[in-house]
């Protein structure tokens, strides 16, 4: 576990790593406890299946050959990464520490690569920065970690666990923002976002840390560990839930509880709901299979837990990625937390990949970051055509008219150039999908049409429906032939927009 006040029983591990510039805190509970059957508590009892609990079926089991992302020269340990999927390039930002990156604590580096076995380097080529250290004489004076990343309309936020030492219930959540995932501010002044709810003291003095976040239908959700959580395990395990429509938590702020989300008047009120009795944890939705999925360690590898998008019922039954680990696992998930898109077998197939720390190094922290994987399939996410709008966002198809289709936030744009929607899709299929058939044409980008400029707010095709449509690829605009026009951020702002393309 990550987060710099180590978790019950750890003692001699902490005695190990305790030489590491003050850092005590660096070695998660996990390294203890691989050989116990569910780690962080007593085994479950084994209960009947509910109906709804399906089997679902797996196929392509992989891992990498080995370890695919390090810190560079002198960073004793590697873990707790959260994994982007961005496109044709997969983003990863972890814990670690380097000597030379003031203060001497955790700090979180970065590195991409076209491949999730890697090698992830830093911004090209380069040996991964640290790109988020303690900042002295706040909450997270001394330590960084286990990060949790998403992106949501152009902004990257990063939840993260901060300590000013090593000291009891020193742990918190804090957020930073940025316009790169690479140069980070702290927002909210650098207070925390969660802090320990106090609802009971255990001799795990941990605190509250190890977020997971993931962005849904307008809606920030926060999950996270908090060992004085009155619905954690006798060794405070468990994962909470929040959600708020603020990506801070300041306002709005919604607790999972056992009779569902109910508004709450902080991010520290009562947690009396624990969806799984575990350390380090990760969180994704998967919209092909309307379910979330939490990623957390067990005896033979990293266990799957499903859950309905109200956190009340268990639609599915738990699937198990197997193979060695030594810290929890990080899911590779798209930019807003959801989970990958089968580029060949979007209704049918869905990708499963965690990267997770394998050795204890010889600091006596986990390391050796490697990928494990598998896929879920004949899933027939498109069977419901609402469902198949959410699946096939990004994707392009052959329209019936010799155009192209792309599916963006819930409609259809007809492009009348395939190259264009190469440039603004996320993936092309060569084979129309009926299930499109159901929906009308919401918009159409013919060869030409109007291209807006303003300064600050980038490029856009105005469209046939009169709306503004942003392009992230300018690639596109030339593509389509069109002549950009500037406008100034009075005019772009006065068409009603459109969603983003690209």
């Amino acid at each position: 576990m990550g987060g710099r006040k180590v978790l019950g029983g750890m003692l001699a591990a902490v005695l190990a790593v305790s030489a590491l510039a003050g850092c005590t805190g660096s070695v998660p509970p996990q390294a203890e406890g691989a050989e116990r059957a569910v780690i962080g508590g007593a085994q479950p009892e084994t209960t009947p299946a509910p109906p709804d609990d399906v089997r679902l079926k797996t196929d392509s089991p992989r891992e990498s050959a080995g370890v695919v992302a390090a810190g560079g020269p002198g960073a004793p340990y590697n873990y707790g990464p959260t994994v982007m999927a961005d496109g044709a390039t997969n983003r990863m930002w972890w814990c670690s520490q380097y000597p030379g990156s003031p203060p001497p604590g955790d700090d979180i580096l970065y590195a991409e690569s076209a491949s999730l076995d890697g090698p992830f380097t830093g911004p090209g080529g380069s040996v991964p920065p640290a790109v988020l250290s303690g900042n002295p004489g706040q909450f997270d004076g001394v330590h960084a970690c286990d990060p949790s990343v998403i992106r949501v309309n152009g902004t990257y936020y990063q939840y993260y666990t901060g300590a000013a030492g090593d000291h009891a219930l020193g742990n918190s959540i804090g957020l930073a923002t940025s316009t790169d995932g690479i140069t980070w501010q702290r927002a909210g002044g650098g207070r925390p976002i969660v802090d320990p709810a106090h609802d009971t003291h255990r001799e795990n003095l941990y605190g509250a840390g190890q977020p997971a976040a993931v962005y849904l239908d307008g809606w920030f959700y926060l999950m996270f560990t908090d060992t004085t959580g009155l619905a954690a395990g006798w060794n405070g395990a468990g994962q909470f839930v929040l959600r708020s429509t603020d990506p801070a938590f300041a306002g709005g702020v919604e607790a999972l509880g056992e009779a569902g989300f109910a508004p709450v008047a902080s991010t520290t009120a009562p947690r009396t709901k624990s969806l799984v009795d575990a350390f380090s944890a990760d969180l994704m939705w998967i919209d092909a299979l309307g379910a979330w999925a939490i990623a957390h360690e067990t005896a033979d590898g990293t266990t799957i837990t499903f859950w309905d998008r109200d956190f009340v019922h268990t639609p599915y039954q738990p699937l198990l990625i197997p193979g060695v680990w030594r810290e929890g696992p990080g899911l590779v998930r798209r930019p807003d937390g959801h989970a990958p898109v089968s580029a060949k077998d979007p209704c049918g197939r869905v990708p499963v990949d965690v990267v997770r720390a394998t050795v204890t190094g010889e600091a006596g922290a986990p390391t050796d970051l490697r990928r494990f994987g598998l896929d879920i399939v004949g899933v027939n996410a498109c069977a419901d055509p609402q469902r198949a709008l959410t699946v096939l966002d990004g994707f392009a198809m052959p329209s019936p008219v010799r155009t192209m289709d792309l599916v963006v936030s819930g409609q259809v744009v007809r492009i009348d150039r395939r190259s264009v929607a190469q440039e603004l899709a996320g993936h092309v299929l060569d084979t129309r999908l009926d299930v499109l058939n159901q929906f009308p044409v919401a918009a159409r980008l013919e060869s030409g049409t109007r291209a807006l400029k303003a300064t600050g707010l980038g490029v856009g095709f105005l469209l046939d429906d009169g709306r503004l449509y942003p392009v992230r690829r300018a690639d596109a605009v030339t593509a389509n032939g069109s002549a950009t026009e500037d406008v100034t951020p009075a005019q772009w702002r006065s068409y009603p927009a459109g969603p983003a393309l690209g």
